[in-house]
């Protein structure tokens, strides 16, 4: 039974998408039509003879039309096997069904619209799902279409081949029903709980990408888009490049998030998931060469994600047309919201260098899910910055608003324990140096630390003897910025050998007193913004 005819069809259709058209193919082979109420009328509006359902049910639509297709001659017409069970069918005058196109009442839209729970109760479909589920289950012999998008695939196979069906492809659209029926199931359920104020969480995924390895050679991996989502990642478009690896995109996840919520020509230069350089201002050009003096070994095969369309000016800075290969900057990715194309073909020059167009103004997640071996965390997104700023010394700091904002979004992209040192220069927000990943806040803080001082050693140009009072200035203007409190005093002992003077942290500590007397005692402002940031 490789290839079935198609001489009899259902049709009941809430998305009636491409159905006329479709329709039309179907009877033009001399295929029969059975129907239902709104597609029975728009079908017979298009000139398509239609048998509506009750002369084969025996039965009248009933109660508002929550009983209509559900009777036993429709089921028995979809179930039976053809070949065992071709006397009884015909004892019982059960004439065969071969192809069912249906697709269900709009549960989803009208959840998004906000409706109510008795709206939500009557766009539970009974009847659909037990044709689709019906006909599915019995492949072999019925075709069962869900989804519009494959009315040309079939009716380009109709043409192909005397108006049959062959084997594979009934059984690729059975596959294609049980998701769909898993998917609205689930829905449904999770949104029963959820009225209900329980959390059952549901998530399906389609559109496996197999990637050629996972983090590491030895592990297989896939990339894979949540079904059903609005936007996701996976609808990135990748313009230029080697495939993307598993490492890239969770980089690239990093990336995008680092810069989603810069002001414009927001910057971040990732390795590992942690921005080694973040920057933000006027000029986008600039704003990328701060960046990357953040951290320039670092930067080494880095990804990078701008949060404006990227020009060609700003892509030069990587000096990809350098005759001495060693002066030109290396890195893995490049994302934007848009390229000139004068950039664009300024990057194809490095054939392995991946350029993905994706806005991080897209990047709007709700929730964030850990798998645990056979568990679950949920929670929200860390969204929240801040209460406010608050000094809780004797001295007060001046740190203006989108410096303190800045260094937030900076310490909250880092893997805990995380230490992050920014400053203001002219009008540009630059991320001078980070520490973070570390089993305990000294070492993250000794490393932010070392950091700046490095890299303010590599843009001082003056003597030796003017070195260390250009070092106390720049520091001076700093903000060192933690993602949690600082547990004991010996981090403010390195803040002020460093010349930090003034500290960010959320508070909390059982020790915060004893914190803020060393703040006192060497001069140092530190406020509270009570607002914890772990990443872990």
């Amino acid at each position: 039974m490789d290839k079935i005819k198609i001489k009899r069809a259902l049709i009941s259709v809430s998305d009636k998408t491409g159905i006329e058209e479709f329709a039309q193919i179907l009877t033009s082979m001399g295929c029969e039509i059975i129907s239902t109420g709104g597609t029975k009328k728009v079908l017979e509006e298009a000139g398509v003879e239609v048998i509506d359902i009750s002369k084969v049910t025996g039965n009248p639509e009933a109660f508002g039309g929550r009983m209509n297709t559900i009777s036993f001659q429709i089921e028995s017409a979809l179930l039976y096997d053809r070949e065992k069970d071709a006397d009884e069918a015909e004892k019982l005058n059960i004439k065969p069904i071969d192809m069912v196109i249906c697709n269900l009442y709009p549960f989803g839209r009208v959840k998004e619209d906000g409706a109510d729970l008795d709206t939500l109760v009557e766009n539970i479909d009974i009847g659909g799902p037990t044709m689709l589920r019906a006909g599915a289950k019995n492949y072999k012999y019925v075709t069962v279409i869900t989804d519009p998008y494959d009315y040309q695939k079939v009716e380009d196979e109709l043409a192909e081949n005397d108006d049959s069906i062959s084997l594979d492809t009934r059984f690729y659209l059975m596959r294609k029903v049980y998701n769909h029926t898993a998917d609205y199931d689930a829905l449904i359920a999770s949104t029963m709980d959820e009225t209900a104020g329980e959390l059952t969480p549901r998530f399906s995924f389609n559109q496996a990408q197999e990637l050629r390895y996972g983090e590491n050679s030895h592990q297989s991996a896939f990339f894979l888009r949540e079904k059903n989502a609005k936007d996701s990642l996976y609808d990135m478009e990748v313009l230029h490049g080697k495939e993307l690896s598993f490492n890239n995109i969770v980089d690239m996840y990093g990336a995008i998030e680092s810069v989603r919520d810069l002001n414009k020509n927001g910057v971040a230069v990732i390795k590992h998931t942690n921005p080694c350089g973040l920057c933000e201002g006027p000029d986008q050009r600039k704003a990328f060469e701060l960046a990357w003096a953040g951290d320039n070994v670092s930067a080494f095969g880095s990804v990078i994600a701008f949060n404006s369309a990227l020009g060609l000016e700003t892509v030069k800075f990587l000096n990809l047309d350098a005759e001495n290969k060693m002066e030109r900057k290396f890195v893995e990715v490049i994302i934007a919201p848009d390229f000139s194309e004068e950039a664009l073909q300024y990057l194809y020059q490095h054939k392995n260098l991946r350029v993905v167009k994706f806005d991080p103004a897209r990047l709007q997640p709700a929730v964030d899910v850990k798998i645990l071996f056979n568990t679950a965390l949920w929670q929200t997104v860390d969204n929240k910055l801040l209460d406010k700023v608050e000094f809780v010394t004797e001295k007060s700091g001046e740190v203006s608003e989108d410096l303190a904002r800045f260094g937030l979004i900076a310490v909250r992209q880092l893997k805990s324990n995380a230490i992050v040192v920014v400053r203001k220069i002219g009008d540009y927000n630059q991320l001078l140096g980070m520490g973070c990943g570390q089993p305990n806040r000294v070492n993250s803080t000794q490393l932010a630390l070392k950091k700046c001082y490095d890299n303010l050693g590599a843009e001082f140009n003056g003597s030796d003897d003017e070195k260390q009072k250009y070092f106390d200035k720049e520091m001076g203007i700093t903000v060192l910025v933690s993602d949690a409190f600082f547990p004991f005093a010996d981090n403010i002992d390195f803040c002020n050998e460093y010349g930090i003077k003034t500290i960010l942290q959320p508070g909390g500590s059982m020790r915060d007193k004893s914190v803020t007397k060393r703040c006192d005692e060497l001069g140092i402002a530190m406020a509270f913004t009570t607002v914890r940031h772990f990443k872990h």
